[in-house]
């Protein structure tokens, strides 16, 4: 995994990350989140990332802020799900948390998945702040988490 780029998404990446979502349909994400991530992609993205693999993207990952930049929040992490499992969605995450972690005024780096993805965030440093059951989708709880490093 030595041929990994992660580089800001462009516009024309789009298809290939809602392609990316439907493949973590609905192990990772419920159905209804579709139209949430197309709108994202059209109007909510702040910073936002694609892993490429040899050239073909195989993940992505967003910063959004809050707070008037005191809080980072790492949004929408999706990686393909048969390269899940070899560190591209750490290094992903820690390209975004160093980039956090260098705007002065980030006070925390906050994180908002669910019971499917929180024990990644765990072995990354995040601490669970709260639970609410059933958040995205029924079945699909919301994990809130805070980097414990801030």
């Amino acid at each position: 995994m030595d041929n990994i780029k992660i580089r800001q998404y462009l516009a024309s990446d789009k298809s290939r990350l809602l392609e990316l979502l439907m493949l973590n349909t609905p192990k990772h994400f419920a159905e209804s989140e579709y139209a949430d991530f197309n709108k994202y992609l059209d109007t909510e993205i702040e910073q936002y990332f694609v892993v490429e693999l040899d050239g073909i993207i195989v993940g992505a990952g967003g910063i959004n802020f809050e707070n008037n930049h005191k809080i980072g929040k790492i949004s929408w992490d999706i990686i393909h799900p048969d390269f899940q499992g070899f560190g591209i969605g750490r290094k992903l995450l820690q390209h975004r948390i160093v980039l956090l972690k260098s705007i002065s005024s980030i006070e925390r780096i906050l994180v908002r998945t669910s019971q499917f993805a929180f024990k990644f965030y765990e072995k990354n440093e995040f601490i669970v702040n709260e639970v609410h059951k059933d958040y995205w989708a029924d079945g699909f709880d919301l994990y809130h988490m805070i980097y414990k490093k801030n």
